[in-house]
């Protein structure tokens, strides 16, 4: 049930994290507040496809 995601920075759209996540328990798009090393702060990272 779990599946590998890709997170993107709001901001700068660059995709800087791999995580796992169960479908089952988030079913919705993962949001968390992580460092951007592109922008060189934290930003919301949104999943992506």
């Amino acid at each position: 049930m779990r599946v590998r995601v890709t997170l993107a920075c709001a901001e700068c759209k660059q995709r800087g994290y791999n995580t796992m996540k169960n479908k089952k328990n988030d079913p919705d798009r993962l949001e968390m507040q992580k460092y951007c090393r592109f922008c060189k702060k934290h930003t919301l990272q949104k999943e992506t496809k």
